[in-house]
């Protein structure tokens, strides 16, 4: 071994201890919101539920423009007109983000009638709340095409502007799912874990490219028609969040440049106990808060 790899080894554990420490101090500090008055903002599943919302909130902190995505017009509409009437220019464009000849399609639309998006919020998402020999075949390929898939088609389409431009953010409404799954939701679970596989990996590859950059959303469970019906055994310890909350913050997130939000804070803790607990202690926790057959009573959209 050679005095270079080894003086790299003896730096190595103390580059991490300053960043360790640097990130800590930036918490402590208190954070710089960019202005979004220059920004166009898509939001894909932007209809209802939390797309709704953040369409909403966009507005309200002042984006330029907001183009909601979605398969249902009349949510679409409704929302556009709302959006509309608060003096925000909004746009909305019937595409299926499972179809990557129509997300293209209409990427193109958007460019030449709206202009350059320079925010991405990939929220589309479907659950069906079935066990795997419950779910049929064509309703568990949708569930990819449309959660996982669907991401990789609206980045493609929009990535390459913000890169020229040097100024973007691509945002995932993801789940706290993806790190702790729960039977009776395998293919939003495994699509959720898929989709934060995507933004890990995208969030390192884009930390050479001035200006564009990634927010990652893990809320738990939302209170949305989504997931109406699901239940867990203390909802006074784990209340559903509210719809609005997880904008709001999902914004603000973006206006400070976060990586990843976790909703509520505690959700770290979880990340970090199922890191290093043994599965029998897991299967135990998952079983006293009921969160294993917390969806035999799911009756939401999907």
């Amino acid at each position: 071994m050679d005095f270079k790899c080894l003086g790299c080894m003896v730096l190595f554990p103390i580059h991490i201890l300053y960043y360790i420490l640097k990130a800590s101090v930036c918490l402590l500090q208190p954070s710089r919101r960019r202005t979004l008055t220059k920004e166009v903002v898509l939001i894909t599943g932007g209809g209802r539920g939390i797309g709704r919302h953040l369409a909403q909130e966009f507005a309200k902190q002042g984006a330029k423009k907001v183009i909601l995505w979605g398969r249902t017009e009349k949510c679409l509409k409704e929302t556009c007109e709302d959006i509309s009437q608060s003096g925000t220019e909004c746009h909305y464009f019937l595409c299926d983000v499972a179809n990557r000849e129509e997300v293209y399609k209409q990427a193109k639309v958007v460019r030449e009638k709206v202009g350059d998006v320079t925010i991405l919020v990939n929220n589309a998402a479907v659950v069906h709340g079935k066990s795997l020999m419950d779910c049929d075949d064509d309703a568990l390929l949708k569930s990819q095409h449309i959660n996982t898939m669907g991401q990789f088609w609206t980045t493609k389409a929009f990535l390459p502007r913000m890169l020229e431009l040097q100024h973007g953010h691509v945002v995932c409404i993801n789940s706290i799912l993806s790190q702790s799954p729960i039977p009776g939701a395998i293919d939003y679970c495994t699509s959720k874990a898929s989709s934060l596989a995507f933004m890990e990996s995208l969030t390192l590859g884009l930390l050479d490219c001035p200006g564009v950059g990634c927010t990652t959303v893990l809320p738990f469970h939302t209170n949305t028609e989504m997931f109406q019906g699901m239940r867990v055994r203390f909802p006074a310890l784990f209340p559903p969040l509210k719809p609005e909350t997880v904008a709001e913050r999902t914004v603000d997130a973006v206006r400070t440049n976060t990586a990843y939000l976790y909703m509520p804070w505690t959700m770290h803790a979880l990340v970090v106990l199922k890191s290093f607990m043994p599965q029998a202690a897991l299967e135990e926790i998952h079983k006293f808060s009921g969160t294993y057959n917390c969806m035999n009573t799911f009756k939401g959209r999907t």
